[in-house]
């Protein structure tokens, strides 16, 4: 139960960190709390190291001038003098320090504390500056500064080193600074911290304000409140999606429209046959002594209907196999040429009882990755509409054609042709360009859809151009290669 708890637990956190909202307000928290670390950070180090560079500079600089007071007053041989004393007393007092006066002979012969003079002192520094490496000076880790600089004897030939002074000074005025501005430091810190949390609380609810907005918008939609078009302009970004949703839901209203007209046309188109049966039925029931030719005549009508329906049906179920998925294709490598061939083969007789000549082209031979029944399907829709629709005397011709990507197919008639206004309407279920003569020519108004839909299972396409009284030109592109998504 533990392990399930601790679980939900870490869930429950790694979903509030995928939060727009949190990740905004640590974003604005990191952006104005990280400049103040370094800031601190920098600005404080900075100081405790320049402070210290400066107190250094300032009392190696005295201490040359004392260094000097020691030659002109002979303090090497002789320490009683009351100015230089005073200096050196004024310089430990000062700077809160300890001032060694070392000779020659590495003897301390001053020690502003009186604790150590006459002594003999041992160190590596003294002894480099007595033999002429110049000034030198270092910070301790116990809190002071250590600087020495030699004592040097103008001679006209060259200087010469007969001492050395060694001056200790505290630094804890400076680490006594730097501790009050740390703390300084720090309260700032936190009250910037707690501004910064405020602004960042705000900000982030603010910013993510429109996106709620949409969010609320979006839910209405969802729960029926509304249908009207959200728009929400704070950003070009809630903007673009408010848009985007709007498209979407046109699309679903015109989807939902669409499939409204379909079942519409589905119950007229499966109604008017059992109507037009039914008028028949009744006719002959009516009629009690109703001649045998008659009946005979009657029946083939019913017939008729009986086939009609069957046809609507049929090709219901096609177009139902159409707006699959692609796994529904069956797809192989086909011979283009040749399944073009027997479809024409097969349309041969209608096309010879309508009078209609039929001219097969192939410009090179063809071999693509297709699904033979389905393509088969809409390439023979387009041929067999090409025939209906064409004139006594007239031609329909089918180019065969290929490039290193695709293969076209191009069927062209000499029928009566489509009207402007009615190609975009073409490939609509039910649509029919000719209703009035409709029946005789015998079309359920789905065939172009069924077409459409293979050639697009295809991840093909197909482009149709047509005028009045000269014909029409379907134009069908497939890729040689099934391109599976």
């Amino acid at each position: 139960m533990a392990k399930l708890w601790k679980k939900m637990k870490k869930k429950k956190i790694f979903e509030g960190f995928r939060s727009l909202k949190t990740r905004m307000f640590c974003i604005i928290m990191a952006a104005g709390i990280v400049p103040c670390i370094v800031l601190h950070v920098g600005i404080l180090e900075r100081y405790l190291d320049n402070t210290i560079e400066t107190r250094t500079n300032e009392v190696q600089t005295q201490i040359k001038i004392i260094a000097d007071h020691l030659i002109t007053y002979n303090y090497m041989l002789d320490n009683s003098s009351d100015v230089v004393n005073a200096e050196l007393s004024q310089l430990s007092n000062l700077y809160d320090g300890r001032v060694l006066v070392v000779n020659g002979s590495l003897k301390i012969i001053k020690d502003t504390y009186g604790v150590s003079e006459g002594k003999t002192i041992i160190s590596e520094s003294i002894i480099k500056c007595l033999k002429g490496d110049g000034a030198s000076n270092s910070l301790k880790d116990a809190g002071y500064i250590e600087i020495i600089v030699p004592i040097e004897e103008k001679l006209p030939e060259k200087a010469q080193v007969v001492g050395a002074m060694l001056t200790s000074v505290s630094t804890d005025s400076i680490s006594s600074g730097y501790e009050y501005l740390q703390s300084r430091a720090f309260l700032l810190e936190i009250l910037a911290m707690v501004v910064i949390f405020g602004i960042a609380l705000l900000l982030s609810r603010k910013m993510l304000k429109p996106f709620e907005k949409i969010t609320d918008a979006i839910n209405d939609v969802k729960n029926g409140f509304t249908d009207e078009e959200i728009s929400v302009t704070d950003y070009i970004e809630t903007e673009h999606i408010g848009d985007a949703f709007n498209q979407m839901m046109g699309r679903m209203k015109v989807l939902d429209n669409s499939r409204q007209e379909f079942v519409s046309n589905v119950s007229h188109e499966l109604k008017t046959p059992l109507a037009s049966m039914k008028v028949l039925a009744d006719s002959l029931i009516l009629q009690e002594d109703a001649p045998a030719e008659l009946y005979r005549e009657f029946m083939l009508d019913i017939a008729e209907e009986i086939d009609r329906e069957n046809k609507i049906i049929t090709d219901l179920l096609s177009l139902v196999k159409m707006t699959r998925t692609s796994a529904d294709m069956n797809v192989e490598t086909v011979d283009i040429n040749a399944v073009l061939e027997l479809l024409l083969k097969r349309l041969g007789p209608i096309a010879t009882r309508a009078e209609v000549k039929l001219i097969f082209e192939s410009r090179r031979p063809v071999s693509a990755e297709i699904d033979e029944m389905k393509l088969t399907l809409a390439l023979s829709n387009l041929v067999e509409n090409a025939i209906k629709y064409n004139v006594k005397g007239g031609w329909v011709k089918v180019i065969l054609d290929a490039d290193h990507q695709y293969f076209t197919v191009e069927i062209s008639d000499s029928g009566v042709g489509i009207p402007q206004e009615s190609i975009q309407h073409i490939y609509e279920r039910f649509y029919r360009v000719d209703k009035s003569h409709s029946k005789e020519i015998g079309g359920t108004g789905l065939g172009l859809a069924i077409t459409r839909s293979a050639i697009l299972m295809h991840r093909g396409s197909i482009n149709v151009n047509s005028e009045e009284g000269v014909g029409t030109i379907f134009t069908v592109k497939i890729p040689l290669t099934y391109i599976a998504l």
